[in-house]
């Protein structure tokens, strides 16, 4: 799906004056990073939603693809039927679905019509079983009974307490609930939260986390989060003022199920620290909580295994 994403955004910004398209990203990043949760659509108009679409959906994309793969790991030989994408904008987390499963139904509820007008737009072609429906995000939104997978992305920090717990006790009536927040502390603050309704419903957490047990971070001294790797277009590093060929997306998530998956034994949940003859791994694990443990040469293909791990991973590999 990255080839296909990338055709989609090409020439979005195709006539809109440059400085416009500046403003809207810069409130859009600011609203991104803010802390001040609404009851109304940050996206309003044409502008924002084509800066949106620019400026966010590639790292939108593979944080949720990440999420959805870890997963998808955990449940293997399952795939949805049906999908509801709450709050999923332009797409981006549909997409992403997409690329991990086939032969689903989506259906995009959000509550600003420009961004599922461009959703559907950027569509077109491509993915072909999809529903753009209009709803209001927060109280009051039911999810369809029987609804296989329910994805959540980036979406809770625009949102009231309420709404926020509104929106995830509704994704609790799927099989499947991925919430994806940005990677800062309160985005994993929301997630947790989240993740302690799902728990509350009834679900099992399968990734990231090792358990459904309490998290072991301690609140306000680390948070949990992971990253992706975006590939930067020529539109994206335009949009962005980058000039590198890619960026890094810090995300934190949750995935649970009501179906019969376990974890894993537990996540690398930092960047694993290269040495002479050993790796150093930061692992939270389903019995010891947060723990390090260091990988030498004498424990062979360990090693081997620990040197070729990555952020995010499972351990043992």
């Amino acid at each position: 799906m990255h080839d296909e994403l990338r055709a989609a955004l090409a020439g979005l910004l195709d006539g809109l004056p440059p400085k416009q398209a500046a403003q809207a990203v810069d409130r859009l990043i600011s609203n991104y990073r803010g802390r001040t949760p609404t009851d109304a659509p940050v996206l309003r108009d044409r502008a924002d939603v084509a800066a949106y679409a620019a400026y966010r959906m590639p790292a939108t994309f593979e944080a949720v693809r990440a999420a959805l793969a870890a997963f998808a790991v955990r449940t293997p030989g399952w795939s949805p039927a049906t999908h509801v994408d709450i709050g999923g904008g332009t797409g981006a987390a549909t997409w992403a679905t997409a690329a991990t499963w086939q032969g689903h139904h989506s259906t995009v509820l959000d509550w600003a019509e420009p961004a599922l007008a461009l959703g559907r737009e950027l569509a077109g072609g491509v993915l072909d079983d999809v529903e753009w429906c209009r709803r209001t995000i927060g109280a009051g939104l039911t999810v369809p009974d029987g609804t296989d997978l329910v994805t959540v992305s980036y979406v809770l920090g625009e949102l009231t307490e309420d709404d926020r717990r509104a929106v995830v006790d509704a994704a609790a009536r799927a099989t499947a609930v991925v919430v994806i927040e940005p990677g800062t502390p309160d985005g994993y603050a929301r997630i947790r939260d989240a993740r302690d309704r799902l728990i509350a419903a009834g679900l099992r957490v399968v990734a990231p986390c090792p358990h459904s047990a309490q998290c072991p971070i301690v609140p306000g001294e680390d948070w949990c989060h992971f990253s992706a790797r975006v590939s930067r277009s020529s539109l994206h590093r335009q949009v962005k003022g980058g000039s590198l060929p890619y960026e890094d997306e810090k995300f934190s998530y949750v995935a649970a199920t009501t179906l019969d998956a376990s974890p894993e034994a537990a996540r690398i949940v930092r960047k694993p620290q290269l040495r002479k003859g050993q790796v150093l791994l930061d692992l939270c694990t389903a019995d010891d909580g947060l723990q390090r443990t260091t990988v030498t040469k004498r424990h062979g293909t360990r090693y081997r295994d620990a040197r070729d791990a990555s952020w995010g991973d499972a351990w043992p590999a």
